[in-house]
């Protein structure tokens, strides 16, 4: 792989950084970022609706599978009750 560093060439990156100062660490890191958020795909407006939807309807899925399971317990647990009375 041509653009792989070497094992010596990664512990002398790692040297020079140490020796740079806080604040060009700091720009560095920044310059960084600002090419990785331009890397960045985001969705469109149409997408974003269309996966809110989807997680609205995957919690109200789910919030009724958990009111199902809590009244069936529930009334398990009254029968139960009952009979060790």
């Amino acid at each position: 792989m041509a653009n792989e560093l070497k094992t010596s060439e990664k512990t002398e990156v790692k040297e020079v950084r140490k020796k740079e100062g806080l604040w060009k660490r700091i720009v560095r890191f920044l310059k960084d970022y600002k090419g990785e958020l331009k890397k960045i795909t985001w969705p469109t407006a149409k997408q974003t609706a269309k996966n809110t939807g989807i997680v609205l309807a995957a919690m109200v899925v789910l919030g009724l599978f958990v009111v199902l399971l809590d009244l069936a317990f529930s009334q398990i647990i009254g029968l139960l009750g009952k009979i060790g009375s």
